[in-house]
């Protein structure tokens, strides 16, 4: 029986194509980022964006002697392949040597998109490697509509905008908050040696690293964070963060105004010009609320405040609030917890 098919419904047949063959040629180049030793977290949650695009995901892990990061990335499921540059030149992750080798490697596979998170790596990598390509980069992404349409946040937070890029090639940061991470699964994602040439910088040299060492856990992936303001009044009254940190096995945070202050270094700043922080329990103690902080750590799935100001911003994005004295509070806090 012959069907009959109107021109309409030659045009959505047609528009149908259309979609499901761009959505299928899409392909996702992920940059791990690591220590040479450990995969950063950030890199998973990369994945799960770069699977929102469509298309195969591939990732590239760069570096000296990676084989544990390898090791580590490839049981991530929804990898086609990862690529292994390894090479002396890359001790340190500088960009001047990488963004070339990540040019190269899109050019040599004809990956459409490019995706890193939005740490500080991220951010100092891809916008050279958009700059090389000759296209706007997209930062900061928190929702992936499909391969060409995004949205991210501007104005610290207060404003939503949604953009499409006509580029052909999209290099996009991802807000690691955003995207849950991608699963750990028993298959093994295979890996291929990159055979791109890498060149030393003559620009930028890597020289070494000073980091700070510490039991508790690493503040952009811990799942409970305790921060502190300037209520705190000087550094060391921040050891009274720390004993509750040490007694609930969270990470410390604190305001700009506390590092501004000098009361803490900057590595433990969150908000709008410090760490972006989604984790299932944030205390603010002695924070105001600044919209600039609000931008950090506003996504947190439970937030508690204590502040004397019964009238401090921080109470209006609190789930629980404690109108007292930081001094006092703190202190009965933490010898509470764990008693039965």
């Amino acid at each position: 029986m012959l069907k009959m098919f109107s021109i309409s419904h030659l045009r959505n047949f047609q528009g149908r194509n259309v979609f499901i063959l761009a959505h299928r040629f899409q392909s996702t180049l992920v940059l791990a980022e690591h220590n040479n030793g450990k995969l950063n977290p950030v890199t998973l949650s990369a994945i799960t964006a770069a699977q929102k695009v469509g298309g195969t995901v591939s990732c590239l892990v760069a570096g000296a002697k990676c084989g544990s990061v390898v090791e580590q990335l490839s049981k991530a499921t929804g990898i086609s392949k990862i690529l292994v540059a390894e090479n002396a030149n890359l001790h340190g992750l500088l960009p001047e040597p990488l963004a070339p080798l990540i040019v190269a490697t899109q050019k040599q596979f004809g990956f459409t998109h490019i995706l890193a998170g939005a740490s500080a790596f991220g951010k100092t990598l891809l916008p050279r490697v958009a700059a090389l390509l000759d296209v706007s980069p997209i930062s900061d992404v928190t929702v992936i509509h499909s391969s060409d349409t995004f949205v991210r946040t501007i104005y610290a937070g207060n404003a939503v905008l949604t953009l499409k890029s006509n580029d052909n090639i999209k290099v996009i940061t991802i807000r690691p908050t955003s995207f849950p991470a991608a699963a750990i699964g028993d298959s093994v994602a295979p890996s291929e040696a990159s055979t791109q040439a890498v060149d030393a910088s003559t620009i930028s040299e890597f020289v070494g690293q000073e980091l700070t060492k510490s039991d508790r856990p690493e503040l952009s992936s811990a799942k409970v964070v305790v921060s502190g303001g300037r209520g705190l009044k000087s550094g060391e009254n921040f050891q009274l963060l720390y004993n509750l940190a040490d007694k609930m096995g969270a990470a410390v945070g604190a305001s700009r105004a506390a590092v501004d202050a000098g009361f803490v270094s900057n590595d433990l700043q969150v908000g709008q010009t410090g760490k972006i922080l989604a984790p299932e329990l944030y205390i603010a103690v002695g924070i105001s609320g600044a919209i600039q902080h609000l931008a950090g750590m506003k996504d947190s799935k439970t937030i508690v405040a204590i502040n004397k100001d019964a009238e401090a911003p921080i109470f209006q994005v609190a789930d629980i609030g404690l109108v007292a004295d930081l001094f006092a509070a703190v202190p009965e806090l933490t010898e509470k917890i764990g008693k039965k």
